[in-house]
């Protein structure tokens, strides 16, 4: 693609809009039969019905090369494990869970029909932004799905991308579904083991790799892989020549001679109820899991979270940087945006090490989502930059801060008054942090896929950018419960989204139990694992979630722990680990991370490790954080390094780590919930570490392995 949109030369022949059937009958594959509105109202098709149950009449299954039909394969169950067998959908007989099924094309080509114009996809090259429209992006990924047929991409087999983030990701994942396959992305931090786990699980016909880099892992395993026709390698030339090996643009090339009428009966063929997308498992405990993604879900799904949260056709912009084979990234970056016709930019690979905040600042979403540990870094950098400011400075920025916690609860709280001061605080502070952060246009700003402390959402409310918290999980296609502005309080990750229903199993008497789910957004079921499968759904469809939770009297959800994460002390009490590991992280603000221990022991133990900067690789290194340092001076220690403090056991800092310590433990609902001993680690938490997984969540299991020793000296064993 050119600076300015235009095609490049390898895809000038590529009509815009497709040619043959595409042309003609084709031309648009929803309006005939969905009557659809901007806002894509919709209405039931002729005299056919789509049954509550996921079974439609003879008129919805008759000839698939009809368009705009609504396509469902015969299917008896709520469930599968094949990937080739459809599903019964859980439609509801109003409002938005009885909306007629969509594939991923129909989706797709509505928002290309109506708003092709409008820019798709940004990416940086050479310094300046590179544009794709709705219409290039369909045209290219049309393209790409020729070449993955010319390939030999059977249907239903895996294309598996590993890299980051970029246009060419998007296009060959859409690509993939045109074409019959099913998308899947593999994390760019899995070993080669790991790739060849995932890519053989889904019989991968071709795998999309970013670079050289990675390309060397699939090279390791290729002979393992029975399934692997050809590698694509979408950034760079190819340092050597091999067979079946191709860089991007001589794989666009490659289905030139495919008729549009081939793939155009590939994609009239595609049913909404059957799988289009594999989301793995960060696989804490075991293999990964290939959790079955339907059209339906995600169609569906990126419909219902856009319209619960108001979004506007063709106003929305956002980056996209968090890894997209995590089901959070890519149902907000690639479903949601083409669903609302929003703007997708690709911030670039190295934006969690530094870059994001660039790139913020230039594109300046009107919406951002960032996991937790993202939250806590900015926090920790403009706390680092606050305490080089002047007495003066600090003083109103404590002054402003004040202003706007107290205004932050009042929205929160549906109240629209704000306290004496605001407007200057807004004008001083305020506006000033959100253009530096890059969120003067944003929205609404999300935090998802772990859990996240008050300390961080209330000094985020202080500056008046109030951060609201999403739930859910690969298996139901990403959001369960939203919050947005107006509808949120702190601490709660929000109200089930709309057309879904959440109900707690085993209640106790604190009103604590499993969140289960039901909907449109739950999965098929976990690919060719039947057993598994049978774990996550029970036999009424319910998806049990593995979360314990509460909700209010306003239908407000609360994540109070994790089932599997639950210790069960010695003396028989069930101990959730994340409340008292985020009150020391609050209390003692040098701890970076902590992890609560002590399944089956008498007493509870912590290990801790301490905040300190990372390579260019994002690997922890010895050197403290500003912040760390600060710390250390207020309580009278000259020191730089982790292990300095560790190797002097410094007894300044010590005592202060005891002392917010005790400080938790004094708040302790009983005895067996303080932590009696604890040590600190010589390194921190990492992705590359093996400690914390791609968003950043604690790998509880990894790091109670990799640290048994140290937990044995707590016990004595």
């Amino acid at each position: 693609m050119s600076a300015n949109g235009s095609i490049p030369s390898d895809s000038k022949d590529i009509p815009v809009l497709g040619t043959g059937t595409e042309g003609s009958k084709n031309v648009s594959p929803l309006k005939a039969a969905l009557n659809y509105t901007e806002e894509y109202h919709t209405v039931p098709l002729h005299d056919s019905k789509v049954q509550p149950n996921g079974n439609c009449s003879a008129s919805v299954m008759q000839s698939n090369t009809e368009v705009g039909d609504v396509h469902l394969g015969p299917a008896q169950e709520l469930w599968s494990t094949t990937r080739d067998k459809a599903v019964k959908l859980r439609m509801e007989a109003s409002e938005l869970g009885s909306k007629p099924p969509m594939t991923v094309h129909q989706m797709f080509w509505a928002t290309v029909e109506k708003f092709g114009d409008l820019p798709a996809l940004r990416t940086k090259k050479d310094g300046m932004w590179v544009t794709l429209t709705y219409k290039e992006y369909y045209q290219h990924s049309r393209a790409a799905a020729k070449s993955f047929l010319k390939l030999g991409l059977e249907r239903f087999h895996g294309v598996g991308i590993l890299g980051f983030n970029s246009p060419e990701w998007f296009i060959a994942d859409v690509g993939c579904i045109l074409a019959g396959g099913l998308a899947t992305g593999i994390y760019t931090t899995n070993s080669p083991e790991a790739c060849q786990y995932v890519a053989d699980n889904c019989q991968a016909n071709v795998l999309v790799v970013e670079s050289h880099k990675q390309l060397i892992k699939i090279l390791q395993v290729r002979d393992k892989l029975p399934h692997l026709k050809a590698i694509v390698q979408y950034k760079g030339e190819l340092e050597q020549k091999l067979p079946n090996v191709y860089t991007w643009a001589e794989f666009m090339k490659l289905g030139e001679e495919v008729p549009d009428a081939e793939l155009d009966a590939v994609i009239n063929s595609q049913n909404a109820n059957e799988c289009c997308t594999l989301i793995y498992t960060s696989g804490t405990t075991g293999n990964p899991k290939g959790v079955m993604l339907s059209h339906d879900n995600i169609t569906w799904t990126a419909n219902a979270a856009g319209s619960m949260t108001r979004l506007k056709m063709g106003d929305e912009e956002l980056v996209s940087y968090l890894p997209l084979s995590h089901v959070a990234a890519q149902v907000n970056d690639m479903w949601i945006c083409m669903r609302f016709a929003g703007t997708t930019s690709f911030a670039e690979p190295d934006a969690l090490k530094g870059s994001l905040a660039n790139t913020l600042r230039e594109v300046r979403p009107t919406s951002f989502l960032g996991v937790p540990r993202v939250w806590e870094k900015m926090q920790e950098a403009m706390k680092a930059v606050g305490a080089k400011s002047s007495i003066i400075k600090k003083r109103i920025g404590d002054w402003a801060k004040g202003i706007g916690l107290q205004a932050s609860y009042n929205a929160m709280e549906g109240d629209s008054s704000v306290p004496w001061g605001f407007m200057v605080a807004n004008n001083l502070v305020f506006k000033n942090v959100r253009k530096a952060l890059g969120l003067d246009r944003c929205k609404a700003c999300y935090t998802g896929a772990a859990p996240i402390t008050k300390d961080t959402l209330e000094y985020f409310m202080s500056l008046y950018i109030p951060i609201f918290e999403l739930y859910g999980m690969s298996e139901s296609t990403g959001p369960h419960a939203i919050s947005w502005a107006e509808d949120y309080r702190i601490m709660s990750c929000g109200k089930v989204m709309t057309g879904c229903k959440t109900k707690l199993d085993k209640e106790d008497n604190d009103g604590n139990g499993e969140v289960c789910f039901w909907g449109r957004h739950v999965f098929m079921g976990y690919l060719d694992m039947p057993d598994k499968t049978e774990e996550a759904l029970d036999a009424d469809g319910w998806l049990h979630s593995g979360d314990l939770g509460k909700l209010d009297n306003n239908d407000f959800l609360y994540i109070t722990g994790r089932i599997k994460e639950l210790i069960i002390t010695a003396g028989g009490e069930n101990v959730p680990p994340v409340p008292i590991e985020d009150a020391v992280k609050e209390e003692v603000s040098i701890i970076s991370n902590a992890m609560l221990v002590g399944d089956k022991k008498k007493f509870l133990s912590m290990l801790l490790t301490l905040k300190c900067n990372v390579d260019e690789n994002g690997e922890p290194i010895d050197e403290l954080t500003p912040l760390a340092v600060e710390f250390c001076r207020q309580h009278g220690v000259i020191a730089s390094k982790v292990s300095e403090i560790i190797n002097k056991k410094e007894p300044a800092i010590y005592k202060a780590i005891q002392e917010g310590m005790e400080r938790v433990n004094a708040k302790a609902t009983s005895n067996a919930q303080r932590v009696q001993k604890w040590t600190i680690l010589p390194r921190d938490f990492s992705i590359s570490g093996g400690e914390l997984g791609p968003t950043m969540k604690l790998k509880r299991p990894v790091v109670t392995k990799m640290y048994q020793e140290e937990i044995n000296q707590f016990y004595g064993e």
